[in-house]
This record gives structure tokens, sequence and C-alpha cells, in this order.
């Protein structure tokens, strides 16, 4: 099974959501385990019912494929299923060796991912159909090494959203439209949309993400899920397909923080095939479980930067409020305001542009020009196979994103200023600046207002987020579900300074368990209203 074939996807139509919803959680009868469901059950439950023999690897990869099959029609959030999934898990569960933290556990990972097996690793790009690299991801790697199943490939906004100066969140002319579960003629949000939306749905027990500005708390808040984008460094990038190198982050996006916590732990370390790693050494940890603290809250200083980050949407702010005042009955001194000085330039930054041309230019070349096959060795050929291939390539979206790319560019002098630029007024004018003047742990905000309506022809809106700051400063931020406006998710990002992911990790435990937000999706059809 290559991969999801057209005719399958067709199998559900949209229109018949609402009738099909109450199947959708359940497994047939002939395979429905005899302890119940296995939805919204995390890493820990499940390697409890491994741990007692009532569950194994094949029959939990088994129960996720069919979950695809079945509710992936609604969604297109799996691009492409792994063939050897059910031969992998059945190695592990007849192996004798140590059994590793993810042990038997199915995730699936963004289609940046690259995987030496027979799946493709492509950007969402009919281009690079066939690319099947020697060598695994590090994140890969790491994830089999600790006893993971590959289960898949995830959709995502096509070369994670640089295809167009418009907004097509979870579009790609390989995997098509990406839709929420939550309601299906919403956003998934931002690049890493297929995976979080497949992580909603209880399609995978979590998966991979990316994040170059926003692409793994946007879709994790419009999802209901938890998404960690890391410390820039903290997790190695090698064999995955780049966008802004001195931006980009590969996090965990899990319907919990526990699982998120768990997944990190896998994943970080030094990469030999990504030199940001080396800054790394003495900051990772193995084990991130250990800084979960369900009172963690009690005595620590969380600020609230309300200039920029409020205001734009009435629904995230009236979401955040409730949050703000559980912190506070949690425990927390809440410093309100606490903004950050250059919040507003750091919005529309001139430099930003700069650096982005500048490094995505000489990153996807580089990377086109080195990978296996018969595809285009850098943009200008790219560009002129989605001309040749308009009919699906350029249905919806332009590619006017990576043309622009293609035709500016910038000295090195002019870059390495523009990045500096960045850095002081993300870092040592920005972020830090607020947490040192106001003592904090970390600052708080919502992740984005509740997802708009999904326009193919237009682009999606975008109302207005807290991913800039972190973005730039290349710094970790963490977004957990925080309430709902008429059925639609909304986050509550965690930012904090380098490093920070235990510190942040343990204030979004606590916020989790005090408001236990989450619940599964409804797949509800397109309707009047919001």
């Amino acid at each position: 099974m290559d991969r999801i074939d057209a005719t399958r996807r067709s199998m559900l139509a949209l229109g018949t959501a609402a009738a099909a919803t109450p199947w959708l959680g359940a497994a047939p009868a002939q395979a429905r385990p005899a302890t119940g469901s296995l939805d919204e059950l995390g890493i820990t439950e499940l390697r409890g019912r491994m741990d007692e023999g009532r569950l194994d690897a094949a029959w939990l990869t088994r129960y996720y494929l069919d979950r695809i099959e079945r509710i992936d029609p609604l969604l297109r959030a799996v691009i492409e299923v792994n063939p050897e999934a059910l031969r992998e898990a059945r190695r592990l569960d007849a192996g004798r060796r140590r059994r590793g933290p993810l042990h038997g556990m199915p995730v699936l990972l963004k289609d940046l991912v690259e995987t030496a097996d027979r799946m493709h690793t492509t950007a969402g790009s009919l281009a690079l159909e066939g690319l099947r690299p020697a060598r695994d991801a590090t994140v890969a790697a790491r994830l089999r090494a600790a006893g993971a199943v590959i289960l898949g490939k995830t959709n995502l906004s096509e070369w994670a959203g640089g295809m167009s100066l418009t907004h097509h969140a979870g579009w790609s002319a390989r995997g098509g439209q990406t839709r929420n579960p939550y309601k299906l003629d919403r956003s998934p949000n931002e690049s890493s949309s297929g995976t979080a939306a497949a992580t909603a749905a209880n399609l995978c027990v979590a998966g991979i993400g990316t994040e170059t500005n926003g692409s793994i708390i946007d879709p994790a808040s419009a999802n209901c899920v938890v998404g960690v984008k890391p410390t820039v460094g903290l997790v190695g990038r090698g064999g995955v397909i780049p966008g802004v190198p001195s931006q980009d982050s590969v996090g965990p996006i899990a319907r919990t923080v526990r699982d998120a916590a768990i997944l990190l732990g896998v994943l970080v370390g030094i990469d030999e095939r990504d030199p940001a790693t080396e800054a790394s050494r003495g900051h990772f940890h193995r084990d991130y479980t250990r800084f979960l603290d369900a009172d963690g809250l009690r005595g620590a200083r969380i600020g609230i930067p309300r200039a920029v980050y409020f205001g734009y949407s009435d629904h995230a702010d009236e979401i955040a409020e409730r949050a703000i005042a559980t912190l506070r009955a949690a425990g927390a001194t809440v410093v309100d305001p606490a903004d950050i000085p250059t919040a507003e330039q750091l919005e529309d930054l001139p430099s930003s542009k700069i650096v982005q041309v500048y490094e995505i230019k000489r990153a996807l070349n580089a990377y086109l020009a080195g990978a296996p096959g018969d595809h285009p060795r850098g943009l200008a050929e790219l560009i002129a196979f989605n001309r040749a291939h308009s009919d699906r390539e350029l249905r919806y979206v332009r590619q006017d994103g990576l043309e622009a790319v293609h035709q500016l560019d910038f000295t090195e002098s002019e870059y390495r200023e523009a990045l500096a630029t960045n850095h002081r007024l993300s870092r040592a004018e920005g972020i830090d600046a607020v947490l040192r003047r106001f003592r904090l742990d970390a600052l708080v905000m919502p992740t984005t207002g509740p997802p708009a309506k999904i326009d193919l022809v237009r682009g999606d809106s975008y109302g207005g987020g807290a991913s800039t700051p972190a973005a730039l400063a290349g710094y970790p931020a963490i977004s957990v579900p925080a309430g709902f406006a008429f059925g639609l998710p909304v986050g509550l990002t965690f930012m904090g300074t380098a490093w920070s992911e235990p510190t942040l990790l343990r204030l979004a435990y606590a916020y989790e368990q005090a408001g236990r937000v989450r619940r599964a999706p409804t797949y509800r059809p397109a309707d009047v209203g919001l």
C-alpha cells in the first residue's frame, strides 16, 4: 500500500460527516479490543497494557491503520501510509532486546522527514514523488531506535508554506487539502497541519511536525493538541527538507503534554548532520517527564504580553482570560501586562524577509542538488516543473513565493546584518528583556484565533498569533489546548528563553491538569455561522 488510493479517499463524502460521526470512533467489531476503545489513550497507558499482555504493537498498528482507512478520507491528513508498518510492529513484538520508551507506538511524520523505506519524502510536491533517501533523517532514526513504528507521512502546506505568498494551510498538490477534524470546512492552520489533524483524530499515538514560524504551535491550537516548538539546535534536522535554518525546529505534536515530553526526550541530542545541535550540549535531557508536576504553577511568575498578542480575536481573548484565571488559581503570580518591548517591530521586520530569502534560496538549492533520484535540481528547475504541471501544482496555489525567493538575492553582509537584527530585537531586546525585567519564568498568550474557513481560491485568512518572537529568536514555545469558540479550538502558548523546555513543560503540564480542556473531535460538516 504505497499510497492511500484516491478511490478510498472518496469513500466518505463531506456531506455525510454528521451521520458518520457515531461510528468514526470505534474499530470494526472483529477488531475491537476486549478492553474497549483505545482512542485518547496516551503512551503511558498503552505501554501499560502492553506490559500486562493485553496489547501488542501489531494490534495497535492495525488499529490505527484501520482508523486511517475509515476516517482520513474526511481529513486528508495522511499523505501516505508505510507499507512496512505491520512488519515493523511484528518485529518489535518478536524482539527480545530491551524495550525503548516508544516501544510499539505508531507515530506519523510530516512529509519533510526522510525515511529510508518504501515511502516518499516530497514536501507535498509532485516534483519529488519517487524520492526515497538511502538514510533515515536523524529524528526518524531516533524514533525507530526508541521502538516507535513509523506509521506514515502527513500532509502539509506544500514546501512548508513557501510555495505561495497567499496563505493555503494544509494544501499540497500531492495530498490535497487537509481539513480540521472539529469542523470540516475550517483550516487546520499552518504547515504541520496534517500531523496535528491526524493526532487530534486519533490516527496515531503522536506525530512529528516542523516549525519555521508558527507551523507547530498554530496547528496544535487549531486541532486541540499539544505542540512543542523546541529551541533551534535542541533537535537535529539532518535529513529534514529545510526552510529557514536559523529558525527551523523539529518537534512533537501529541494529545497530552506528557506524551509530547516523552517524544521530546527521544528526539534531542547531538546530530552529526546538523551543526546547530552542538550548542545543545549540557542543555538537553533524555527524560523530560521528570519535569512534569501537576503543582508546577505554584510560585511561578507568568507574564502576559498584551501588546500585539491580544486584541486580534475576541474569541481568543476571552479564552485566554479564562486561562489566566486558571493560572492564578493554580498558584502562579501573573504579571499583567508584561509586554515584549519590540513586539510591534517584530511583526513586520524588513530584516526578517532578507533572512528568509537568503536562507531558503541556499538551503533548498543545496537540498535539491544533493537529493537522490530524478527530480528538479534547484529552484529554477522546480519552478519550471510546476509550470509544466500547472493543472495540478498550480490549480489553486500560485508559486509566487518560490519565484520571489528565486528572483531576489542579498549579499552575505546584508544577510548577516539582518540576522543580527532579528536576534537582537527578538532576544536581548525582546523575550529576554521582558523576562529579566519582571523576573518571569515564561510568557503566556493565546496561540492564535479560532481556525478560519478554508478558501482554496483566495487563501485562508490569518488574523494574528503568538509565534513570531520565538520564531525569530530560535526560542522554545509550547501550545496547549485552552478552550473552544463555538466548537472551534483555541490554544494557549507558553514561551521562554533558550533551552527553557523543562520549565515550559512543567508550566504547560500543570495548566493542562488544571484546565482539562482537550476533547476528541466531532467531524462537523460545513454549516452557517462561525
